[in-house]
């Protein structure tokens, strides 16, 4: 079923860009007047507080602690380590830093928001366990959202309230603390390796946004709710379904945020006439 989202969700963002971009392209003044509008980019920061699934989505992840195979051991066979690495766990919020590239017209704004934030490490207890190597456990996320937002205030005004809602696509990686062994449902095995591994997920943001506008710049205060669903992670070619956790076949992802965001407007192609005029 998320498949399908997924894919449904691709198509329509590509259908509405070719649909927006050909309806721009051929539309008569009377529709719109293309020279009144004006690009813009802005960077901003946030504290992202993670839902409590998300926080043991993560952790029990993380810190999957799979089996080893004894390479003199003919069978296969897959042991639990005799001894269990403690790392420490990871708390229930991060850092987001966000990148916009947008047009506004009038009113309405639409841009689009890559979102990344700094990788979270547990560095490792001790060198080896069992005889394996452990390696520091890291996650971290990207992804964009396609964002549609509506100034309430007016076009102009030095204070203005945002409302905001858009859709896109998250990725989220995991490097595990060790070369342990999985098993498939079909009892089939692999052997993790000393990389990242990660899942895709869709999401839909909702934002309001408090700002103070000294044109070209903007200063603004942010908040809003980002719901995000992650598929099952795919690890050396077999679908990670991790006992300790129990949603693991939808990943709930969601976040609560507030920031601070900085914008630069461009001039429109109509105020630089009026400057040559003046």
């Amino acid at each position: 079923m998320k498949t399908k989202i997924a894919s449904f969700l691709t198509a329509a963002v590509v259908s509405i860009m070719t649909l927006a971009t050909s309806s721009f392209a051929d539309a008569e003044s009377s529709f719109y007047e293309k020279d009144h509008v004006r690009g813009f980019v802005s960077i901003g920061g946030d504290y992202r507080g993670m839902r409590a699934e998300f926080q043991n989505y993560v952790n029990s992840t993380a810190f999957f602690k799979g089996g080893f195979v004894n390479p003199s051991d003919s069978t296969g066979a897959v042991t639990a380590p005799s001894s269990a690495p403690t790392y420490g766990t990871f708390g229930d919020w991060y850092i987001g830093m966000h990148i916009s590239v947008g047009a506004q017209y009038k009113q309405f704004l639409t841009w689009f928001d890559f979102n990344f934030m700094p990788t979270q490490v547990a560095e490792k207890p001790s060198d080896e366990v069992d005889g394996f190597a452990l390696f520091d456990v890291k996650w971290f996320t990207y992804g964009a959202d396609w964002m549609f937002g509506w100034k309430i205030l007016g076009e102009n005004s030095f204070i203005n309230v945002i409302p905001a809602v858009g859709f896109g696509m998250n990725l989220i990686d995991f490097h595990m603390a060790a070369e342990y062994t999985i098993e498939g449902a079909d009892g089939s095995q692999a052997q993790l390796r000393d990389r990242y591994y990660s899942t895709l997920a869709t999401t839909f943001n909702t934002e309001l946004e408090v700002r103070l506008e000294f044109d070209p710049i903007a200063i603004g205060i942010y908040g809003g709710y980002r719901f995000v669903r992650y598929n099952a992670l795919n690890m050396e070619g077999i679908e990670f379904r991790n006992p300790e956790y129990k949603y693991d076949t939808d990943n709930v992802g969601d976040t609560w945020f507030v920031g601070l965001r900085l914008t630069w407007i461009f001039r429109s192609e109509w105020q630089r006439k009026q400057d040559v005029k003046l």
